[in-house]
């Protein structure tokens, strides 16, 4: 898989916009994967990370193939500086009960009457976090909700709102395989909208 780290000048106003709206920002985002509009863009993963607020916007952006950022580079003062990607493997970053600090931004969830609701309180998260870790091969040695907010932003003719949870702490890797597969694919759902990330880094 591949991972870039993007620096953008919310000087800028295309930079602003996307930075406004998470959906603008997948549409601009795609580019970098396919080599026009009417091509089926491959599933990738993003955030935008939390900074001060005078430090410059940072975006993680994770894929399985690798991204070609020249349209970006080309819109001028979008970025800060060069993209940076690098290359990883995701079965070998991790192993069984290894021990690992993560970050997560996700869209914590749960489905009654055959509606998707979002989960408000940082009881009802973490006990979300919970499953998800048991489903995806990792157990939650602890963990706080770092930032929970509302998301409402356009999508083409229509409006979307969803929940939005950052997870931080420290997990144990029980099951490798799951666990790469997740790191992969992303938690969640909304990973459109810059949820679903799962970034991890020893301890």
């Amino acid at each position: 898989m591949y991972l870039t780290r993007l620096r953008l000048n919310p000087n800028t106003g295309l930079a602003r916009r996307d930075l406004g709206s998470p959906y603008e920002m997948h549409r601009t985002l795609v580019r970098a994967f396919v080599a026009d509009e009417s091509s089926s863009a491959p599933r990738f993963l993003w955030r935008q990370e939390v900074n001060t607020a005078w430090a410059d916007p940072i975006l993680l952006v994770q894929s399985s193939e690798a991204p070609d950022w020249s349209y970006l580079e080309a819109v001028p003062q979008y970025l800060k500086q060069a993209p940076e990607v690098k290359q990883l493997d995701a079965q070998q970053l991790v192993n069984d009960g290894g021990r690992y600090r993560f970050r997560l931004q996700a869209n914590p969830t749960v489905t009654r009457d055959g509606k998707r609701l979002g989960l408000l309180g940082e009881e009802a998260q973490l006990a979300w976090l919970i499953r998800q870790a048991n489903r995806h091969g990792f157990r939650v040695e602890a963990a706080l909700v770092t930032g929970s907010d509302r998301l409402s932003t356009p999508k083409a003719s229509q409006r979307i709102t969803l929940q939005r949870a950052c997870f931080e702490g420290r997990l144990v890797v029980e099951d490798t395989n799951r666990f790469a597969q997740a790191l992969l694919e992303g938690i969640g759902p909304a990973k459109a909208f810059g949820c679903g990330l799962l970034s991890v880094g020893k301890l």
